[in-house]
């Protein structure tokens, strides 16, 4: 499986969230407060919401609908109404820029 670049390391404040669509696939990509890297599916996995419209607190990812949350570390679905987790991606950084390894 090839590394995509998928955004400049700089694309992304820290405690943040973008929204990054590869291959009709919708992803988010999360930029932590200890400055690293997360990639996850991008929708929730509720209501098929865009989590990059979501509010990021810490490690977390608040889904702009219904409040649900997801550690973005993990996909682990942490409150309801999400229950079902998120699918994660490897990510490395590379001269300024962030790749996910897209599977």
């Amino acid at each position: 499986m090839p590394w995509i670049a998928a955004c400049a390391e700089d694309d992304i404040e820290k405690e943040d969230v973008l929204g990054w669509i590869h291959g009709g696939r919708s992803f988010a990509i999360f930029r932590s407060p200890d400055d690293e890297f997360f990639c996850t599916d991008g929708l929730c996995t509720h209501e098929q919401v865009e989590l990059s419209d979501g509010l990021v607190l810490d490690y977390v990812i608040e889904c702009p609908r219904h409040n649900g949350q997801f550690d973005y570390r993990t996909g682990e679905a942490k409150r309801s109404p999400a229950c079902e987790n998120l699918r994660t991606y490897s990510v490395r950084r590379e001269g300024g820029q962030v790749l996910v390894l897209v599977e």
